[in-house]
């Protein structure tokens, strides 16, 4: 049996906080080809995550927040929000599904936020995800207000462009 402790998630925020990326995972399934990925993921305020869409049908994700705060976003085909949600460690909200091929991301709004991703394996990093051509790449200049963007985006507003 494997647990999951205090002394865990605080080790996670610690590498998150130091990584160029501010997240770290910390993955449960032994390796990328496992039928089920299962991992908890440490996210600082400031992190990018692109928004991305798994376009294969079995390709859903499962997201449970454990600490702190994030914000859900999904977007329609031109980088419009089309529904936000922010999820809370005291809750009321939790966790959250994103079916497949449905544009989305987080956002950290809290330091320390910790969740726990459920997907569909295998893990295959050249066809996992397409990533939005209306959003930077990581590393871009641009990423930092695109981030801002995010923590802010509310339904109706569209993506600045790049």
């Amino acid at each position: 049996m494997e647990l999951f402790d205090q002394k865990l998630l605080d080790d996670l925020v610690v590498k998150a906080k130091q990584s160029p990326r501010l997240r770290a995972n910390y993955n449960v399934h032994a390796e990328l080809n496992d039928p089920v990925q299962r991992l908890f993921i440490a996210i600082e305020p400031g992190s990018y995550v692109r928004p991305h869409r798994h376009p294969e049908l079995e390709k859903w994700e499962f997201f449970m927040l454990v600490r702190g705060r994030i914000a859900a976003l999904l977007f329609n085909h031109q980088g419009k929000v089309i529904r936000r949600e922010e999820l809370r460690s005291d809750g009321p909200v939790y966790g959250f599904e994103i079916p497949h091929d449905t544009w989305h991301c987080v956002v950290a709004l809290e330091s320390c936020t910790v969740f726990f991703e459920v997907k569909r394996g295998p893990y295959t990093p050249q066809s996992d995800k397409d990533f939005a051509l209306w959003a930077p790449q990581e590393g871009e200049p641009g990423c930092t207000d695109f981030v801002q963007w995010l923590s802010d985006a509310q339904p109706g507003d569209v993506a600045p462009t790049i």
